[in-house]
């Protein structure tokens, strides 16, 4: 951890030069969001190559470039790609652009991602808001020395999603008819997928979803006093008694379209913020 504030704002700084805005919004954008990052009215992309000390995406999904500008009248920056823990990085490496986001002056983070419905009521392209989670990465971004010039050295858990910004997004979801539901969203290091034993372990703990990203970017959003909104979409369907291989043509596919549907929901939720 030493050294980590001089490189964030490092990374702030060279964003500056090509953005001078303070965002009020840091947008991470998962698997099939690609639309989402068309609407934002961009006055900079900024490829990660080009940022210090910014990972690069490895995910052949993942475009790589940060995104600012104005979407639905907020001053956004968005990471069209981000950064996973299989790929080889550090939790330190991760999380690092959450860390510039709020550098830069975010004050709320919104983080999305595609993963595996295990609840039984669930559908396909179906959205999900994160209301909690559990961490089973076997990692965390927080551990190391402290910077307290960051955050504390043991933040607070108990509500790690914001519960207004919650009920804002069912709220418009319900008016603009998108599928949703609450849930409790476990990560894991991946790459692979789970055996069924392990989608019953996950579901018997309390799980609902299951994905390989998101925690450890709301955990440093939690460190660094952020408020999060976290969205999922249901791209697979993890039920142990019918489980089927998965083939990532079709993933990307329902992504897509529950990419369509958060492309509706989180421009109509930044509008209501006010």
């Amino acid at each position: 951890m030493q050294g980590l504030a001089a490189k964030i704002q490092e990374a702030a700084n060279s964003i500056r030069a090509r953005w001078a805005v303070t965002p009020r919004v840091g947008l991470i954008l998962g698997t099939g969001l690609g639309g989402l990052a068309a609407q934002i009215q961009q006055a900079a992309v900024i490829p990660y190559g080009e940022i210090p000390h910014m990972p690069e995406s490895t995910v052949e999904s993942h475009t790589g470039q940060l995104v600012c500008g104005t979407l639905a009248g907020q001053p956004i920056v968005a990471m069209e790609g981000r950064f996973h823990y299989y790929e080889g990085y550090s939790m330190q490496e991760v999380t690092f652009p959450v860390r510039v986001m709020k550098a830069l002056g975010a004050e709320i983070l919104i983080v999305t991602n595609a993963a595996g419905g295990m609840n039984h009521q669930y559908q396909l392209a179906d959205v999900s808001i994160i209301e909690d989670h559990i961490n089973l990465m076997g990692d965390n971004p927080l551990r190391g020395r402290n910077d307290d010039t960051l955050g504390p050295r043991f933040p607070d858990m108990c509500r790690p999603y914001d519960l207004k910004l919650m009920e804002l997004a069912e709220s418009t979801a319900l008016e603009l008819g998108i599928p949703h539901h609450r849930s409790v969203f476990v990560a894991v290091t991946g790459p692979n997928l789970e055996t069924r034993a392990e989608y019953r372990f996950l579901k018997g703990i309390g799980a609902d979803m299951v994905g390989m990203s998101t925690v450890p970017e709301v955990l440093v959003a939690a460190h660094a006093g952020m408020r999060v909104l976290g969205f999922s979409i249901v791209t697979d369907l993890c039920l142990p008694d019918c489980l089927e291989p998965v083939e990532l043509p079709k993933i990307l596919a329902v992504a897509a379209k529950g990419g369509e549907r958060l492309s509706r929901l989180i421009p109509k939720v930044l509008e209501r913020l006010g």
